[in-house]
């Protein structure tokens, strides 16, 4: 009876607005809570209530997966109750140490790492298909313009990425993770490069290969199923990309990744690396339980880093950062989007993934637009340059690298 009380004090402390509104349905039957929540936990074992009471929405959500309670209401208004049930920041549980960086080393061997990816991304291809935008591109899109639907965003996202790089006819193009091929693909029709991807997912290895027949491009863009450590280093790259990739390289493995791509890329070539950047500056993952459940039902060994360590790994391996944007606000605003367009598809995803995965996709998106909103977690784009060594005279006297003296390029006229 203690801990019911405790959790009625959290529930009537939550914010009074409508959107937040919450009720729990006890395991007996009894209603705690507002009449008209938004929101509504029926639980059916008692362990939820002690989550709930702690604030632990990581193992709310997993408790949902299992089945130990339902969720009935609308998942923006789920995401609201969830942010506001957390104690403190999510972003202050510390993760660093000797023994996380050993972990770190460990969980990130090639063939776990390859485990770890077709965990995720091999769940199944049609599954995607009805949440992303026609290119499946999975990484944060691009408003560029407010109005923008998720498709022209993605189509943006691609062509900043390529702007960025500044990327140009018969250049050798890298794309580190290239997915479903949405960059790979854009850049060699837009920009006539000669374009490599590599993935470590089965499907996604197969799904690019199929559209590059199907689109005339053989000998101008090829598809590899292959670690990045694998990649040999006899011919260098003019450009890099590697979107949404370094998430799943580990703190651990991050100098010998930027080492990687030093040797990949040729002197003065270009990088651009796009990827999810913790909110905090000591955690990998965030606290409240919300890392564990990403970790057990969405991306195992996935690892999270602040901007600052990420620009230092960088610097500390040769390669000198031109330019960081950071992006948060455009993933909130993505991550609705896949969220909108799979509450639209839940009879259809049903049967492709089981009622597990879609139970945890639409707590995953839903939560994760959330946590961008609030600062949680932060989306970073760096362009970064292996420096040449040339300091001849001219206009553009010690650049070291195609990047320019100001930023204007990356951006096309109004």
């Amino acid at each position: 009876m203690k801990l019911e009380s405790l959790v009625e004090s959290r529930i009537d402390g939550l914010p009074a607005d409508a959107e937040g509104s919450l009720a729990v349905v006890l395991p007996g039957g009894r209603r705690i809570g507002a009449a008209g929540a938004r929101v509504t936990l029926r639980l059916h074992h008692w362990a939820p209530l002690v989550h709930l009471a702690r604030g632990q929405i990581g193992r709310l959500a997993a408790d949902h997966v299992e089945g130990r309670l339902d969720i009935d209401g609308p998942m923006r208004a789920v995401a609201t109750v969830a942010g506001a049930l957390v104690r403190g920041a999510p972003t202050l549980a510390r993760s660093t140490g000797p023994r996380a960086l050993l972990q770190s080393w460990w969980r990130h061997r090639p063939q776990l790492d390859a485990h770890q990816v077709r965990h995720h991304y091999d769940v199944s291809d049609d599954f995607y298909a009805l949440w992303l935008d026609a290119r499946r591109v999975y990484s944060c899109a691009y408003y560029r313009e407010g109005a923008m639907t998720l498709a022209q965003a993605q189509e943006a996202k691609l062509e900043h990425v390529c702007r960025k790089l500044m990327l140009k006819p018969g250049e050798r193009f890298l794309d580190i993770g290239a997915g479903w091929g949405g960059l790979l693909l854009w850049a060699a029709e837009h920009h006539g490069v000669e374009a490599t991807g590599i993935t470590l997912s089965r499907n996604q290895h197969a799904h690019v290969n199929a559209l590059i027949e199907q689109r005339g491009l053989r000998g101008r863009v090829r598809m590899l199923l292959l670690d990045y450590r694998a990649l040999p280093e006899d011919e260098p790259f003019d450009k890099i990309a590697s979107i949404g990739m370094f998430e799943h390289v580990g703190r651990a493995r991050l100098p010998g990744y930027f080492a990687k791509i030093r040797r990949l890329l040729r002197p003065g070539g270009l990088l651009l690396n796009h990827g999810i950047t913790a909110g905090g500056t000591r955690n990998s993952a965030l606290g409240a339980g919300i890392g564990e459940f990403v970790e057990r039902y969405i991306f195992p060994g996935g690892e999270l880093l602040h901007v600052s360590h990420v620009l230092a790994a960088l610097a500390e391996q040769g390669l000198e950062g031109l330019d960081t944007e950071n992006l948060r606000p455009h993933y909130a605003r993505t991550l609705w989007a896949w969220s909108d367009a799979l509450e639209s598809q839940l009879e259809r995803a049903r049967p492709l993934v089981g009622e597990r995965t879609v139970r945890a996709f639409r707590l995953y998106l839903a939560g994760s637009a959330m946590g961008f909103e609030r600062g949680w977690m932060a989306l970073h784009q760096t362009l970064a340059a292996r420096p040449s060594g040339d300091v001849a005279a001219g206009p553009m006297r010690g650049a070291q690298s195609a990047f320019p003296f100001n930023r204007s390029y990356m951006y096309p006229p109004a």
